[in-house]
Order: structure tokens, then sequence, then C-alpha cells
């Protein structure tokens, strides 16, 4: 005879656990080492990165602008260089396309222009009348920067003679963002706390007006355009939102993820073991419920999410996807440093002057060798091969090998000696399926219902079972009346199944009342 009963019985109301997130994208973020970097006092306004390799980055705090280098094998926490010239608060640090000068604005409305390397002063670019927290150079031109102030003015300059070529007026309220074209060198975008985020171009007909305006509904804290050019994303309030520059200003996404102002973002590439085909780019956003958050804007979703013990003001993201750096309001920088194989390449002359020694050769096996039939049992599956796998034995319990040779009435009884309600359901669910559940019923001794009555009892008012069980009873009820009033253990049990019931319905009924006092009263502060 065919056996039906392959697999145990399961309850089919089982609680689901949450899957903790291992994916590759995931890991590759977990990847990122943490260094603290404290001492610093002050916030730490800006965070840029050095276009060119070895990628050093600077960060502007209080009165000072320091450089640190990432890869530095002794002491990565310790900058290598710091310029104190300014008289007051420095904001937004920017290196030119070929690192070799760095701008940054300041409290007083200056913009100092300095050598990167031997952290001479260079320029000072004289012009607006309030603090300039925006300063920034295009992606290739090295002979002009833009910048905007709290006077609500864009300017764009001409480095060498320190002049300003032009004014670009449309914002009514600080201009606190912006952010070079990755394709066009005339074209760069600004964010304003009047909300509005404008696009400019330096070759408009109309100098000083802007290209497109779109409102982003909140202050602008930060802008910045993604590496196809032809989107920009805008952080402000707790939201942040891409537009597509192309299609005339149209949002193609807005996400609420963070809990209150996001500060800062930025775009990070990873690399093809986050999961990818090919690098693919990301954007960080970072804010003051000092969470970081890492969104695939091409799937529109959020990969990563990490929190830090201070609230977050600038963001910044190597070239090369090996360093992220994240600053603090309360002076502290959290540096993260990617660990990633080297691969020495050395040339004839390095083994010059030293013995060569040939590597012993590994002893092949042959079939006539024991090991020759183990080999490769401990190899690891690696991509692309198909694991075959053996089947795991299941382990039956007492009822379900009863239900394997159709024992019915025994596999009922039997998971009613253990006193599991979810078995016992599952097993009354199997045998409905059956049709052999009333039979099993009618076969039962007076002890074996009694202790079906037990369990009816104890589990018929609870509501995941209420809904079989309480029927199922009244059935049981019915087809042993008169077993039940011959016997006085089975009375018993009944009157305390009734009397379970009757506290049951009582509780029910006060609830319904209670539920007719509240009802009125939440109308009554609805409409209110």
């Amino acid at each position: 005879m065919a056996e039906l009963q392959t697999f145990p019985t399961k309850p089919r109301l089982k609680p689901t656990s949450k899957k903790s997130n291992n994916s590759p994208e995931s890991k590759f973020w977990k990847s990122f080492k943490t260094h603290e970097i404290s001492g610093l006092v002050s916030s730490i306004t800006s965070i840029d990165f050095s276009p060119q390799s070895p990628h050093h980055f600077a960060a502007t705090y209080g009165a000072s602008l320091s450089f640190f280098n990432p890869h530095h094998s002794f002491s990565p926490s310790e900058p290598i260089n710091t310029i104190r010239s300014f008289k007051d608060t420095s904001y937004s640090a920017s290196y030119r396309s070929d690192s070799k000068l760095i701008a940054a604005g300041c409290q007083s409305g200056v913009i100092h222009v300095f050598e990167a390397k031997t952290r001479n002063a260079l320029r000072q670019l004289k012009g607006h009348s309030r603090p300039v927290r925006l300063v920034q150079y295009p992606r290739v031109d090295r002979l002009h920067l833009f910048s905007g102030g709290d006077d609500s003015v864009v300017k764009y300059w001409d480095v060498a003679t320190e002049t300003s070529l032009c004014n670009f007026l449309g914002h009514k309220d600080y201009v606190r963002s912006g952010s070079a074209s990755p394709v066009d060198d005339k074209l760069f975008v600004t964010g304003s706390y009047d909300h509005t985020v404008r696009v400019w171009d330096v070759r408009g007909s109309k100098l000083g007006s802007s290209a497109m305006v779109v409102n982003h509904g909140k202050p602008v804290e930060d802008v910045t355009f993604l590496p196809s050019g032809g989107l920009i994303a805008t952080a402000g309030g707790n939201v942040v939102k891409i537009w597509d520059v192309i299609g005339g200003g149209k949002c193609v996404y807005s996400m609420e993820s963070h809990n209150k102002t996001v500060t800062s973002i930025c775009v990070g590439k990873v690399g093809k073991d986050s999961g990818e085909e090919s690098d693919q780019y990301r954007l960080l956003t970072v804010g003051l419920d000092g969470y970081l958050k890492v969104l695939d804007y091409s799937k529109l979703k959020i990969t990563f999410s990490m929190r830090f013990p201070a609230p977050l003001v600038s963001v910044g993201f190597s070239p090369d996807g090996s360093t992220r750096v994240i600053g603090t309001s309360n002076g502290i920088i959290y540096m993260a440093k990617r660990k990633k194989e080297k691969v020495e390449e050395r040339s004839v002359g390095d083994f010059v002057g030293f013995q060569y020694r040939e590597e012993p050769r590994k002893r092949v096996l042959k079939p006539s060798f024991f090991r020759y039939f183990h080999r490769g049992q401990s190899e690891k599956p690696k991509g692309g091969e198909y694991l075959v796998l053996r089947p795991k034995k299941v382990k039956l319990a007492e009822h379900d090998k009863l239900l394997k040779k159709f024992r019915h009435k025994d596999a009922f009884v039997a998971v009613l000696q253990k006193k599991n309600p979810e078995n016992v359901v599952a097993v009354m669910e199997e045998l409905v399926a059956r049709k052999k559940l009333f039979r099993c019923v009618t076969n039962l001794d007076v002890q074996e219902l009694e202790l079906l009555l037990v369990f009816l009892q104890k589990y018929t008012t609870l509501p995941r079972y209420a809904g079989l069980l309480i029927p199922f009873a009244n059935k049981v009820i019915q087809m042993r009346a008169e077993d039940i009033r011959g016997c006085d253990g089975l009375k018993a049990q009944l009157r305390n199944l009734k009397r379970t019931i009757q506290e049951e319905l009582r509780i029910q009924q006060s609830l319904l009342e209670i539920q007719g006092i509240i009802s009125p009263l939440m109308r009554i502060a609805g409409k209110r």
C-alpha cells in the first residue's frame, strides 16, 4: 500500500522569523573598518576628496582646513597639513581637478585659494557681503570657480584675476550648497533656503538668469549632480529627492527614511564585489538623526543603513571607492577604510643578489593510493558549479509515524497525550483532509474521550484555535452524548467546558459594553 504521510505534520499558523541582510552589497559596506579622528573641537562643515591619487581628503572645521592621508600606514588619524589662516569659521573645501589647488569659503565672505601641497595662500576672492557656504571648482576647468553665500548671490569667478565674471541672481535666501555638472564645465546647480534649486548655464543668452528651477519644498541643505549629468539629488528637511534635469525638472523619486534633517549627500562608486556585474554608483546621505543611508537610485531602494552616536553634518567618498569619511557636529570624523588585496609585481632586478630556490613539487596522487578516492571532499563549491546535497533524513514524531501507517485513532490519541496544542490541531487538520476525524471520535473509549474533553476545555476559547475547536466540540458532544451521561468523569469535564465557555461569553459581553461607551466618545473627538 502506498504511504501518504511522508513529512511531519505542521501547524498552519506559524510565526515567521526575520531574516538577516547578508546581501553582497551589505557585506561590501560592512567591510569598511572605521577609525575615529577626534579632538577637532568644532563641527566638520565640509569634506572633499582629492580627484588625483592617492586621494587625500580635506576637512573644514572652526578656523582650520586640514588634510588627511587615509592610506598612511602609521597614523591615518593625524592630519598631514593644516591651514589656520582663516580669521573665522571655514566652509566648503573644494579641490581643483589636478589637486594642486584648493579653495574654501569663510564666515567673513572671502574665498581663499591655497596651494594644496605647500599651504601657501595664492588668492583671495572678495565680493560676497555675507558668509560664503559654497565654493566649487568645475569638473575640468582650472581657471574658474563658482560660489554662493548667505547674501543669496551666486558668483562665477576668474581665479587668476580675482574678478567676478557674473553674478547669478534669483535665490531669495541663503545659498548653502551646489554642485558642478560632471559633463559640462559651464553648467552647475545651487540649492537655497528659499526651498528652490536652480540650474545655471554660464553660456546663457541672458547672463544672471537660471536655466531651470525646481522646488524641493523645504530649505535645501545639499544638492549634487549624479554621474550621468541628467539627474540631480537634493536634500532638505528629512527628504531626499531626485530630479530629471533633461526632462524639465520632473521629480522621479522621493525618500523620507531619515527622522531628522538630512545635512549632506554625496555619490560613491561601488565595485563588482558588491554584487554588481560592473561598477555602480550609490547616493550616500547623512542626517542629524545620526544615520548614514545608502540609496541605489537605479533600483530606487535603500541598500544599507548605519547608525552613529552623534548628529552627522558632512560626508565624502573617495573616487576609488576605498574610503568613506563622515563628519559630525561635535568635531569627530569617522573615517572608514576598506582593505583591498594588493598584488605585488616584481621585476627581474628585484631578485638580484638572492639565491634561487625551486619550490618542492607536490606529490601526484595515483589511482593506486587510498587518498586518491577521497580527493576533493573538503573543497568548497565555486561559482557556476552545481552542488548535489544528500537529502536530510526526516525525523518523525510518534503521531506522524502512526499516520504514516494509517492508524488514525492511535495517532490522534498519541498527540493528545503529548498535550501540545499546535501538534493536536495539525493532526486534526490532517484527519479532516483524510475524512477520518469523526470516525476517530466515534472509536474513542471513555478514558480517551475524557482526554479529548480536557483538551477542548483548555484551548477551545483561545482565538487562535477557536475557529476549528468550537464547532468540533459541539459535534463531539452530539456524537458521544450517551457515553457522557453514563460517566461521572465525563460529566465533570463537560461542566468544566461549560464553565469556561460561560466565562468567555461574560468577558466578551463586558468588552462590547466598553466598546459601546468608547465609540461615541471617539466619534466626538474625531469631529473636533
